[in-house]
């Protein structure tokens, strides 16, 4: 077996995507600072989008998932007048009008975006349409007509007009919620049109723009040999999933992939769930007393069976 290149290095990297980088681009760049033989992230930006890219490293990369359908902070202008084919600024405009709105009619158009609402997805978007990336499709051309899909907006808020040709909004939204799709929405219900001019997302769950780092402060970090100082531990994904300190030897059996009693150990509320209610897939963090992680588990049976098991080899 073919050794993979890089270094054993585990934790969690918040980013601020540099404007006109793809998602893919920024993690191999601070892939390559840190030597890291294992990465991910958490949430594509698309390259015209700033802020916020979660980067996941070593034994990090298995809390991805959890860190995926976490809430989700975006600030961006909406252009009103026209159209285009990527529901952004990048696309070529498909059609314009001459409406312009008030302040008043942008913020009353703004409560039947919130909730869970039906989305179509920009035809420039990563979802596959028969095993290919719909936005590889589009760029070859191909009519790209995508279902629509359930969204969820928590809080939209309009936070200023700088002039008639713009609106700035906040938006917090879950997974699978477009916001190239909800500048094109309401642009359509309110007969004026509309793209996303700019974009920066400020939070994704627990990691926010306060504590993103550049790719250039990544480099001079790299230089000195300080780069893993700035990575996050592993459980900071995780903040949402109860955490259950584990002994020694139940720590030992999670890591071989055995489960452990869980009656007496919990609280009322996941007695109940280990009973096999409807809570029964309720994730838990196992770390050890020290706090080092071991596992997440979930309860079956009067037992928690692990799903995901931490192992921090020191080797590549």
């Amino acid at each position: 077996m073919a050794r993979r290149k890089g270094e054993p290095v585990h934790g969690w990297l918040v980013l601020d995507k540099p404007h006109g980088m793809t998602s893919t681009r920024a993690l191999a760049a601070a892939r390559r600072m840190l030597n890291a033989n294992k990465a991910g992230h958490a949430g594509t930006l698309d390259p015209l989008a700033t802020g916020v890219l979660p980067l996941a490293f070593g034994e990090a990369t298995k809390t991805v998932p959890y860190l995926v359908e976490a809430r989700k902070t975006y600030r961006f202008t909406v252009r009103w007048g026209a159209e285009t084919t990527t529901d952004d600024a990048e696309g070529p405009v498909t059609r314009t009008s001459e409406q312009r709105l008030s302040q008043g009619e942008i913020v009353r158009a703004l409560p039947q975006f919130i909730g869970e609402v039906m989305q179509t997805p920009p035809a420039f978007s990563a979802i596959k349409v028969d095993g290919e990336r719909a936005y590889d499709l589009a760029r070859e051309g191909e009519d790209v007509v995508l279902e629509p899909r359930l969204a969820h907006i928590h809080r939209i808020e309009l936070v200023e007009t700088p002039d008639s040709e713009q609106a700035v909004f906040e938006m917090v939204c879950g997974k699978g919620t477009y916001v190239r799709a909800f500048a094109r929405d309401l642009g359509r219900s309110l007969g004026c049109l509309g793209h996303v001019k700019a974009l920066t997302r400020l939070a994704v769950g627990p990691f926010t723009l306060k504590a993103a780092i550049s790719l250039e402060t990544l480099e001079e970090s790299a230089t000195s040999g300080a780069a893993k100082r700035l990575l996050k531990p592993l459980a900071t994904a995780l903040d949402d999933i109860p955490a259950l300190a584990v002994t020694d030897q139940e720590a030992a059996q999670l890591r071989l992939g055995q489960a452990i009693l869980a009656r007496g150990r919990v609280s009322p509320r996941e007695e109940a769930v280990s009973e096999g209610d409807a809570f029964a897939a309720l994730p838990v963090f196992c770390r050890s007393r020290g706090g080092d992680p071991v596992a997440i588990a979930a309860f079956e049976r009067g037992e928690l069976r692990p799903t995901r098991v931490f192992n921090f080899s020191t080797r590549g």
